[in-house]
């Protein structure tokens, strides 16, 4: 099953890190794609203070935040779970959000004509179906955090 968190406001680059250290934090969360616009390219003018691209740290590893996080999907088993991210949300977004689970899917499980396009004859793992934009390159757009085990 899939869930949708759709934040009221969209989410600043310290919110997307502690929002997502705790989700991760959860042993029933499977994967966890975050949706959002892109960073303007102008963003690096900015003094330093006023960026939101950076590097946050998730599970201990290193991410390069590209987007502002406007939604976040998260792959479960348990549906049991949904009231443990409630609490987590309700903590770290103050200015309200929802969560969605009207589809049972939000994060796509098959394999498309895209994927075979983009990816070509080489076999994409289970688990980066539907982790990328098509638009993108996929090294720059995907990061695995791992699971502690």
């Amino acid at each position: 099953m899939d869930i949708e968190i759709f934040p009221h406001r969209v989410l600043g680059s310290d919110t997307t890190e502690k929002l997502l250290n705790d989700l991760e934090s959860i042993e029933d969360v499977g994967r966890t794609v975050i949706h959002g616009p892109r960073f303007p390219k102008g963003e690096a003018t900015l003094p330093p203070k006023y960026r939101e691209r950076r590097v946050i740290n998730v599970n201990g590893e290193d991410v390069v935040l590209q987007v502002k996080t406007a939604r976040i999907f998260i792959e479960l088993t348990m549906e049991s779970t949904i009231d443990e991210i409630r609490e987590i949300c309700e903590k770290h977004i103050p200015y309200g959000f929802d969560i969605n689970r009207d589809r049972t899917n939000y994060i796509r499980k098959q394999k498309t004509v895209t994927d075979k396009i983009k990816y070509g004859k080489k076999e994409l793992p289970d688990e980066l179906v539907g982790m990328t934009d098509q638009y993108s390159t996929f090294d720059d757009h995907v990061n695995i955090i791992k699971k502690d085990d």
